[in-house]
């Protein structure tokens, strides 16, 4: 009777063979997707809409007004509801400007609700919000406000007639704007609510018990580099006057 053969080398090579062929072909932790993706394309998204608003310094937001706010809401790709529902809604972000005209990390939020003066046959927009006042900017930051009710707001001034007005003042609390198929311009929005998006700030910034405010604040902030971005475009629109 012949002796058996021994089928552990031949296994344990095998074995070996395939652990190296699973580590060669699984996706590395860079080629997986990261779960602040989402809240990445918002950024990029935001960064889009201001560089388009630089596009077109003529017809554009007064950088003196800008220069006078406080914080700025950017909130692309606004969508209107479909006919008898009624409401908008989107997501972007705020920042908040500090008395040196230093600019925060961007805080998410959700835009809900309310009427916004579109332009006829318009059903997607860019909205930009400019904030008068720190207060309102953290009052947004602890809970939610709408716009009207919580605090006025207007169809804010454009073009070169407002730019040239060295006595350009908040006409209210909000200036809101609107960019839509090429086109800027003030626009008035009535009843839509603002309120701070808490899980898109705990996944972009990785702290579950991250607040609005800490993020204004600075307070032990580690953001990725598209936020930087966004800051030093915010700084070179403000010294573009």
């Amino acid at each position: 009777m012949k002796p058996k053969k021994n089928l552990i080398p031949a296994f344990s090579s095998s074995l070996i063979v395939l652990v190296i062929l699973l580590a060669l072909t699984a996706p590395t932790a860079a080629a997986r997707k990261d779960p602040a993706d989402k809240e990445m394309e918002r950024i990029d998204n935001a960064i889009a809409a201001l560089k388009d608003l630089t596009s077109i310094p003529d017809k554009g937001i007064p950088v003196k007004l800008l220069q006078k706010c406080s914080g700025i809401a950017i909130i692309p790709g606004v969508i209107k509801a479909a006919w008898g529902v009624g409401g908008q809604y989107g997501k972007g972000v705020i920042v908040l400007k500090s008395e040196a005209g230093v600019w925060s990390d961007p805080v998410f939020i959700g835009i809900y609700g309310g009427s916004v003066g579109w332009q006829i046959g318009v059903q997607r927009a860019d909205l930009i919000l400019v904030f008068k006042s720190q207060m309102t900017v953290h009052n947004v930051a602890n809970g939610k406000i709408t716009l009207g009710a919580d605090a006025s707001a207007t169809a804010g001034p454009v073009g070169v007639t407002a730019q040239a007005d060295t006595d350009i003042e908040f006409k209210a609390e909000i200036l809101s704007y609107s960019k839509s198929q090429g086109l800027f311009a003030g626009v008035s929005i009535k009843g839509a609510a603002i309120e701070i998006d808490k899980d898109a700030n705990r996944v972009f910034y990785g702290n579950p018990g991250i607040r609005a405010d800490d993020i204004f604040s600075g307070q032990d902030i580690k953001a990725p580099a598209q936020v930087q971005e966004l800051k030093e475009l915010l700084a070179k629109i403000l010294k573009s006057s």
